[in-house]
């Protein structure tokens, strides 16, 4: 049967017949390879970088898989046990044929369109390779076209897939190939998780026949709950890898699929069986799946992720001139927990006027009800006459007078019990089983709603122009789950819903201009890149007093730029110096966020405090802009750490900062690699003196301190 994609079983070909190459085309450092089966027409999709061309000629046997992958509800299911597993390889991905292909270049970009057509289904595909010059990475996406006269079901589309991993390792590349991902949960954001191809059985059977396929994502509107949106392949004999992070803010899924030598991996929305989405596509009717990001290297894992998060920086010239030299935030979350007022405020901002902060930002409680608590309250959005008798507007002056950006805190699509909204506007709520989807503590608004739209441009935008805010925390603390009911499929409702959201946030930045938008969900459920790009930064973690924070936050510089993530440092009354310190020294790791109990400090701890900001203002140029390599010695537990991590981050401006932490039990002499020899000690940063010396290309301190945070900057 034509394209199956299968043999016999028993099958011992050694090498796949009849395929031509049908381009190379360069990108930056990266080489795109189409090939196509002859007899077939299936068009495969490969990348290497450009310094391996001529390696990547190694006998295998794989076949063509095509690069676009999709599924109809007419195809016939997959073949080779893959049904129930996977649904690539179906008949409608088999069908599509390669028509032709062109390419567009101008000044900013470079774009590869790839056109197929399946004849028996009557369906189109584009493949569109776009490549922003002077990025390390390319932005891949999948449009698919109804040309048929009947409504067809789409239960599949990728948005990505990459084959022949390894072409520079014979055969099925034994013990060579490792999969890297970053799992996620609650306050233990972005750990590198690393597993051999062997381990997850990802080696292909004695007869090349059946399928075997790794398949993960995550299902919501939270994308970056239990994996972040990323997958990373590496041929550690070559030193080359592969890797691909999805920008979506729906349900999504990755798969590592083998059958023959060639690994591939490809992803995008998570399909009808991981995520319960289908499209009934109209006659006419195009669907767009979410962008990719993708790259290839030579190097290691962190060389290949902080080439996919660089493609975040081309979105930062849009965000407002202060973010230019990463300000200092106040947040009065964990000063007040929930229950701001004007009398606290205007404490807090007298303690702290001069100190260098440039945003002060009203976090959750300002809206809520006396005796209520904030978490089950958001939704009206009235500000609270019992808390802020005078409005808003005396706080804000407030805040401006001391000169600082005046924030405020939304948690825009969802609707708490205690809220008037939760019971008289149920109209206009997602349902499933044809009831408003409830939690303990949240409803979620119709996004697609245009009620809705108006309704919380008056809620938010207007209260923000209203009150003249600079500053937007938009929270986000529950997820829908599958998805709702009155779309084509549950999770067609939840990706329409989310799309309409974050369409909110572009309105909000059209219609408050400047608007500085930090991007929050429980902490950092919403770290990708869709989100970061419509943000100035991000929320890392809530993980707000815990001895994890700098794990986390180093863990984070493989998931977005460290410029955009903005780390807690909360000061206690009770803190000793060297905790001070400790939680100064993690916000070297991003953008420092002060909270706790400012207006009753003493003296020497405020010292450590003033220190530590001077400190971070000499290392916001290398935090903005450069290459970070982590180093952690001791045990493997985030929550109860032992030994000591590093940090160090070479700078484009020619300087490098070292962050390190200590962790329990003593560690002694901590050796660091520098990226270069010769180096001299700029400044250094902790509670007291610290012995510290740079010889040849290491740094060395001698410390037998637990749980002290330290920052050097060198040049």
């Amino acid at each position: 049967m034509r394209g199956k994609g299968c043999l016999p079983k028993g099958n011992n070909m050694t090498e796949e017949k009849g395929i031509i190459e049908i381009s190379r085309i360069e990108v930056g450092d990266m080489t795109l390879i189409y090939e196509e089966k002859e007899e077939f027409k299936t068009v495969g999709f490969s990348i290497i970088p450009t310094s391996m061309a001529g390696k990547d000629n190694k006998p295998k046997f794989y076949r063509i898989n095509s690069l676009v992958q999709c599924k109809i509800a007419t195809d016939k299911y997959p073949n080779c046990y893959g049904m129930g597993t996977s649904m690539r390889n179906c008949e409608s991905a088999n069908f599509l044929d390669f028509a032709n292909q062109e390419v567009k270049e101008d000044e900013e970009t470079k774009t590869v369109i790839t056109h197929l057509i399946d004849n028996i289904n009557k369906t189109k595909a584009r493949h569109i390779v776009t490549y922003y010059k002077g990025d390390l990475s390319f932005e891949l996406k999948t449009e698919y076209e109804n040309a048929s006269e009947k409504t067809i079901k789409l239960q599949m589309l990728s948005s990505f897939e990459l084959a022949n991993i390894t072409p520079f390792i014979e055969k099925d590349a034994p013990e060579s190939l490792l999969i890297h991902r970053l799992r996620s949960k609650w306050s233990q954001e972005g750990r590198l998780v690393t597993e051999t191809a062997e381990d997850l059985q990802l080696e292909p059977s004695w007869s090349t026949w059946s399928v075997t396929d790794e398949k993960y994502g995550q299902v919501g509107s939270m994308p970056v709950k239990k994996y972040f949106p990323f997958v990373g392949v590496e041929d550690k004999v070559n030193h080359v890898l592969w890797g691909a992070q999805l920008a979506v803010e729906s349900s999504w899924q990755i798969e590592i699929y083998r059958q023959d030598d060639g690994l591939h991996i490809s992803g995008g929305l998570a399909d009808e069986d991981f995520g319960q989405w289908s499209k009934n596509l109209k006659p006419g009717e195009v669907i767009e799946t979410p962008k990719a990001i993708i790259t290839t290297c030579e190097g290691d894992i962190e060389i290949l992720t902080q080439r996919l998060t660089q493609a975040g920086e081309k979105y930062l010239k849009n965000v407002p001139a202060s973010e230019q030299s990463l300000p200092i935030i106040f947040n009065e979350y964990c000063t007040t927990w929930g229950n701001p007022s004007h009398e606290n405020i205007c404490g807090i901002v007298d303690a702290i006027k001069d100190k260098g902060f440039d945003y002060f930002v009203i976090d959750c409680g300002w809206f809520k009800e006396e005796g209520v608590p904030w978490d089950v309250s958001m939704g009206d959005y009235e500000v609270s006459p019992v808390l802020f008798k005078e409005g808003l507007s005396a706080t804000v002056k407030k805040i401006n007078d001391a000169g600082m950006k005046a924030g405020l805190w939304f948690e825009i699509d969802n609707i708490g019990p205690r809220a008037k909204a939760f019971e008289k506007y149920t109209d206009h709520m997602l349902k499933r089983d044809g009831v408003p989807i409830t939690t303990y503590s949240r409803r979620f608004w119709d996004m697609t709603d245009p009620w809705v739209k108006d309704y919380l441009t008056k809620c938010v935008i207007d209260t923000l122009n209203k009150y003249k805010f600079e500053y937007i925390k938009m929270d986000y603390n529950d997820t829908i789950g599958a998805g709702a009911e009155g779309f084509d499929s549950l999770g067609e409702g939840l990706r329409l819903n989310m799309e309409a959201s974050v369409n909110f946030v572009k309105e909000i930045n059209t219609k408050v201009p400047g608007i500085i938008i930090e991007n929050c969900s429980s902490g950092g459920h919403k770290l990708e890149p869709l989100m970061m790009s419509k943000s100035s930064m991000a929320s890392f973690s809530d993980a707000h007093e815990c001895p994890e924070i700098p794990i986390i936050a180093a863990d984070l510089h493989r998931a977005i730029l460290p410029r955009q993530s903005q780390i807690w440092c909360v000061i206690r009354q009770s803190d000793s110096l060297k905790r001070i310190a400790y939680s100064l020294s993690a916000t070297f790791l991003g953008r420092m966020c002060l909270s706790g109990d400012v207006t009753n400090l003493t003296n020497e701890q405020w010292n450590v405090i003033d220190r530590g900001i001077a400190f971070y203002k000499l290392a916001a140029p290398i935090i903005k802009e450069g290459f970070s390599r982590k180093y952690r010695v001791g045990n493997t537990s985030d929550r109860h750490p032992k030994g000591y991590q590093a940090l160090v981050r070479e700078g484009k401006n020619g300087e490098t900062l070292v962050v390190i932490h200590t962790f329990a039990k003593e560690v002694g002499e901590i050796k660091v690699k520098l990226p270069k020899a010769g180096m001299q000690i700029k400044e250094s940063f902790s509670d007291t003196e610290i012995s510290v010396k740079a010889l040849g290309e290491y740094l060395y301190v001698d410390t037998n301190e637990e749980f002290k945070g330290i920052g050097i900057i060198l040049a």
